[in-house]
C-alpha cells in the first residue's frame, strides 16, 4: 500500500470512528398512523444505543408526536417532500443540518421519496440501513419488522455499532408531560366534563375527508351513518353514564353530525373542531375504550394503553394492527362478495370487540349481541 492509499485508509477510519459516536439517524414521511408505529423502531434504537434517536419527518402531526418523547433526539420536520428541492427552503435547510451534524449510522424507512435529502446531506449509501432491501416476513407486522430492522447495521458499521437489543416492546408507546396531561384538564373543564368517565368514538378518516362534494362511501373507510349511530346507541344503553366524543378533524364534523343524528341518544358530543393533536392524546390515554377506523388516532389510542377497536378498509389488518402487536387492540375486518371491504363489517361485530375489550365482567348478563339489528 502506498503512502497515498495509507493515508486515505487512516481519513476513511477517522471516519468511521467520529460516524459511530453519532446518535442514530432516522428519516420517516409517514402520516400520523405510520409516525405511532414508527415509535417501536425509534425505542429499540435507543435501547440498542443507548442515545435519543434523531428523527427527520414530515406532516402537523410529528411535532405534537414525537416532541418529548425518551426516545426522540433532534426533530426536523420538512413542510413538504414532494416540493422540488430547489424551491423548498425547508429541503434546503435540513441538508445544511446533515452536514453540519456529519454522517453517521441512518435508518431510512420510506419507498421512494427522501433519499435523495440524505445523498445531498453527505450520508453515502453504505451509511443507510434501508428498509427496502429488507424481505418482509410472512405475517409480520410493521413492530416486529421494526424491531428486527433496529437491530441490522449499515454495511459501513458491521462490527462497529452495539449488539442487537432484546426487543423492548412489540407495541408502540406515547409518552406524554405533565403539562399535556393539564391541558387535557382545562379542555374538559371548558366541556363541563370534568370528572366524568368517557368512550371516544371516531368514524371519519382524512381519506374521506378530501373528498369533497363528492360521495362519502367512494372512500375504502366509509362506513354507514346508520351503523354507527346503532353501535353509538347500543354503547349508550350500556354505559348510560359515560359521555361519548365524536372526534375527528373540522373536516369531518359534518360526518359526525350525521351519525349524531341517526343515533338519537343524549350526552354524545361532536368535538371535531376542537381537538388538537396534543390535547387528543391525553384525552386518548384517559378514555375509557375507543372505537374508530384504521386512522391515526387509532394508533395513537392503542399506544397510550386505551382498549381500542379499529374497523379496516382495505390494508392489512396483521400489518398495521392499531399500535403495534401486544397492545389492548381488536383489528376488524369484512369482506363484500370475498374481498376485505370494511361495508362487511356489521355493527354487530363491532359491539362484540367492544365486549372482548372492556371485559365480559362489565357486560350485564341478561345483554345479547344477538339482539343487535342493522338495516
Amino acid at each position: 500500500m502506498d503512502v497515498h492509499s495509507m493515508g486515505a485508509a487512516a481519513m476513511d477510519e477517522r471516519a468511521l470512528e467520529a460516524a459511530v459516536e453519532l446518535p442514530p439517524l432516522v428519516m420517516r414521511f409517514g402520516a400520523f398512523g405510520d409516525m405511532v408505529l414508527l415509535t417501536v423502531l425509534l425505542r429499540q434504537l435507543h435501547a440498542r444505543f443507548g442515545k435519543p434517536v434523531d428523527v427527520i419527518s414530515s406532516g402537523p402531526w410529528t411535532k405534537p408526536l414525537l416532541e418529548g418523547q425518551p426516545s426522540v433526539g433532534r426533530l426536523f420536520v420538512v413542510r413538504s417532500r414532494r416540493t422540488p428541492y430547489w424551491m423548498s427552503l425547508d429541503q434546503r435547510r435540513l441538508v445544511a443540518w446533515l452536514r453540519k451534524r456529519g454522517a453517521g449510522p441512518t435508518w431510512f424507512c420510506d419507498m421512494h421519496l427522501g433519499k435523495d435529502l440524505l445523498h445531498r446531506g453527505r450520508i453515502p449509501d453504505e451509511y443507510i440501513c434501508d428498509s427496502r432491501s429488507f424481505e418482509w416476513v410472512p405475517g409480520e407486522g410493521f413492530a416486529d419488522r421494526y424491531i428486527r430492522l433496529a437491530n441490522e447495521s449499515p454495511a459501513a458499521f458491521a462490527g462497529r455499532l452495539p449488539a442487537p437489543h432484546a426487543a423492548v416492546s412489540r407495541a408502540a408507546q406515547i409518552v406524554l408531560t405533565a403539562s399535556a396531561r393539564a391541558e387535557a384538564d382545562e379542555w374538559l373543564a371548558r366541556r363541563n366534563l370534568t370528572g366524568r368517565s368517557f368512550i371516544v368514538v371516531h368514524p371519519g378518516s382524512r381519506h374521506m375527508a378530501r373528498r369533497g362534494l363528492r360521495s362519502r362511501a367512494g372512500s375504502d373507510k366509509y362506513w354507514p351513518e346508520a351503523r354507527w349511530g346503532l353501535v353509538i346507541k347500543t354503547v349508550r344503553d350500556l354505559r348510560p353514564d359515560h359521555v361519548i366524543l365524536l372526534s375527528g378533524t373540522p373536516k369531518e364534523r359534518k360526518f359526525n353530525a350525521d351519525i349524531m343524528a341517526a343515533a338519537a341518544v343524549r350526552d354524545v358530543h361532536n368535538v371535531a373542531d376542537d381537538l388538537p393533536i396534543r390535547t387528543l392524546l391525553p384525552l386518548l390515554e384517559r378514555a375509557h375504550s375507543m372505537i374508530s377506523v384504521d386512522t391515526g388516532p387509532a394508533h395513537a389510542a392503542a399506544a397510550l394503553g386505551c382498549p381500542t377497536v379499529a374497523l379496516f378498509g382495505t390494508a392489512p389488518a396483521t400489518l398495521f394492527r392499531p399500535g403495534g402487536e401486544t397492545t389492548r387492540a381488536i383489528a376488524l375486518t369484512g369482506a363484500v362478495n370475498g374481498v376485505q371491504n370494511i361495508l362487511g363489517i356489521t355493527a354487530e361485530s363491532v359491539i362484540a370487540a367492544w365486549f372482548d375489550l372492556i371485559r365480559s365482567a362489565e357486560v350485564p348478563a341478561p345483554y345479547s349481541v344477538k339482539s343487535l339489528t342493522c338495516d
